[in-house]
């Protein structure tokens, strides 16, 4: 049975937040929500839980999962960033902006591209999911909580957990979410002076970013 922690939306208990964070270290699956929509995340290094979130959305390895990190001295760790591609992160982070960035080898060569080894990384702007990145020290691996054969994302934490109740271990309720996809920029091309690629137009605006 998945536990349930109602975090207030401005002002999350650290309390509860530890004990989510503390099911996460030890190979747990969360249901959170972020400023686009709720996702799953477990921890990057646990193949385990990476493998079992992804039989919960139904989704093979050839999709990829996206980094949440607490700020960007944390997602250079994970991307090769130049400075260039920093200006234009600093502009949209944190913020629902998923960005395509060449990885380094902290990433785990199963949660990359395989042919171009490249990783989606985010800053979320939610206060509950930044104390809980916080508290466990580490960014984490997420999907968007789509269920099977579904298309939209679900929104309601009560809804969640009585239909993930069995395969996830938690969720974290502060409210519903904006229900409306990230803006996913592939900045790959600046590697070699070209421009950033708009993949998704979502949440994040792109004026923000100067495209």
């Amino acid at each position: 049975m998945a536990q349930y922690f109602e975090a207030h939306p401005d002002n999350p208990q650290p309390r509860l937040l530890r004990q989510a964070a503390d099911l996460l270290s030890g190979g747990g699956i969360l249901a959170v929500p972020t400023d686009s929509s709720y996702a799953l995340v477990c921890r990057l290094d646990d193949k385990a839980a990476v493998d079992r979130m992804r039989r919960v959305r139904q989704i093979d390895d050839k999709r990829l999962l996206t980094l949440l990190c607490r700020d960007l001295s944390e997602l250079a760790s994970y991307a090769h960033v130049d400075n260039r591609q920093y200006r234009m992160l600093k502009l949209g982070t944190p913020g629902p902006y998923t960005f395509i960035l060449e990885a380094t080898k902290e990433v785990p060569r199963r949660v990359s591209h395989p042919q171009r080894k490249t990783i989606g990384l985010r800053v979320p702007d939610r206060k509950g999911l930044q104390l809980l990145l916080e508290l466990h020290g580490a960014p984490l691996l997420a999907t968007t909580l789509i269920p099977p054969g579904e298309t939209e994302p679900m929104n309601d934490p009560e809804e969640i957990r009585e239909r993930f109740d069995k395969v996830i271990d938690g969720v974290v309720d502060s409210g519903a979410c904006p229900r409306e996809p990230t803006t996913v920029i592939d900045m790959t091309p600046m590697n070699s002076g070209g421009e950033p690629v708009v993949v998704r137009e979502g949440r994040g605006s792109l004026d923000k970013l100067g495209l």
